[in-house]
């Protein structure tokens, strides 16, 4: 029996970055011998142990072949006979493809430490476009390399091309989409996620929401990019450098797709596209059956996020309104998820990426103002009911009034 480390955890040692998952192979062991010694097994389709004193999984060594469509797809050989390069093999890219013993002895096949220091994703075989769930794992790391100079090579680039092609993205699940989408976004550059998928005409499959909104202009007054997918990615790269969470980052992603559906001869005006955007932000969300706060954030920003651009402009009652969609006095942190997001809107511009955003303040300290609202004197004259919902608002209305004629003094 002898146990290595792979994956992940070698290609991160040697680039010099932080090791938190570990993944080991048993090559020469049998089921029974690793019961033997205490691991206990957790895996259905394959033989997968967990350490009796650690915790962490060891696999035997395996081969897989294709036998179905997505990412289930296959059937896995596990025995004593197989090598580790026939385990390694089977990997997607090379610079997954490394292992090493207790010693840091490498092992390295394929050539996974030449594509490191060239800066390169490669796949390690052909059988790299069995797995459709691989493009979004090429384009997830991209996104998270690009910062190190790591680009995609271009014979498995086509690879992907083929994989998007063939219908075999359409059988990935939405769970194993999801977790890979969701992982992509929170990277250092999850542009270089969408515009990877895009290359390889994944996207047009998976998000064709998305896809279309290349190639549509906007007014270069409010748009110096002018292309509107330019200006999601732009946004989206604002919310990663923002450090944004997950919500607002997928908000971002989703929150322009109505201009997608403008007819061209109204180009390059979107009248009303926060309202036509929203069929397709819910079929989005769907498709992928995003966490429910995801789902919430992406359709409020979709519907409201022109409102935020224009929050010191809004009547007292257009703010009241906006203030409720948002259940701001339960719900506070979703608004201020709001409020992040038409900030990173707003400044995801060529050339007004510093711009101020004072809407932020403003539409906080309408928040405030609204919430600070006291309802004990309301019960205390009496209201309850319908009727003390109605008093209510208009204590908050007054509310609202009192803040803008303040804010604009």
């Amino acid at each position: 029996m002898r146990i290595y480390k792979v994956g992940g955890a070698v290609r991160d040692r040697l680039l010099g970055k932080p090791v938190t998952d570990i993944d080991w192979v048993v090559v020469g062991a049998t089921t029974e011998e690793m019961l033997a010694q205490g691991y206990r097994p957790v895996g259905a389709d394959f033989p997968v142990f967990l350490h009796p004193k650690s915790g962490e999984e060891y696999a035997l060594a395996r081969t897989e072949r294709k036998s179905g469509r997505g990412y289930g797809g296959f059937t896995f050989h596990a025995s004593p006979e197989v090598t580790l390069e026939e385990d390694l093999i089977r990997r997607d890219l090379t610079i997954n493809a490394m292992a090493e013993d207790d010693q840091q002895n490498l092992t390295d096949p394929y050539h996974g430490q030449r594509d490191l220091e060239a800066r390169v994703l490669r796949h390690v075989s052909p059988a790299f476009a069995e797995d459709p769930l691989r493009v979004l794992r090429v384009a997830r790391l991209a996104a998270r390399y690009a910062g190190l100079g790591f680009t995609v090579a271009p014979e498995t680039l086509e690879l992907m091309r083929q994989l998007s092609e063939s219908g075999e993205l359409k059988a990935l699940t939405a769970e194993r989409s999801w977790k890979e989408i969701s992982r992509a976004l929170m990277e250092d550059q999850p542009r270089v996620f969408i515009e990877v998928l895009r290359e390889c005409g994944a996207l047009k499959v998976l998000m064709p929401e998305v896809d279309a909104l290349f190639g549509v202009p906007q007014p270069a007054t409010h748009h110096p990019e002018i292309d509107t997918g330019v200006h999601t990615l732009s946004v989206l790269e604002q919310a990663a450098q923002h450090k944004q969470p997950l919500t607002v980052r997928w908000a971002c992603l989703l929150h322009d797709l109505g201009k997608g559906l403008t007819p061209e001869e109204e180009w390059p005006r979107h009248i009303a596209h926060e309202h036509t955007g929203l069929k397709l932000i819910k079929a989005v969300n769907e498709r992928f059956k995003a966490p429910k706060d995801c789902q919430e954030l992406a359709l409020l920003v979709g519907q409201y996020h022109t409102h935020g651009h224009r929050a010191l402009e809004l009547k007292p009652s257009t703010l009241l309104d906006l203030l409720q969609s948002f259940d701001v006095y339960r719900r506070p942190q979703r608004f201020e998820e709001f409020i992040a997001a038409c900030e990173m809107d707003a400044r995801g511009r060529k050339g007004l990426e510093q711009r101020s955003y004072p809407q932020a303040d403003y539409l906080r300290g309408a928040a405030t103002a609204a919430r600070n609202v006291a309802v004990q004197p309301l019960l205390e004259k009496g209201f309850k009911g319908p009727e003390l919902g109605e008093a209510i608002k208009r204590e908050r209305l007054k509310a609202l009034k009192a803040y803008k004629e303040a804010a604009s003094a």
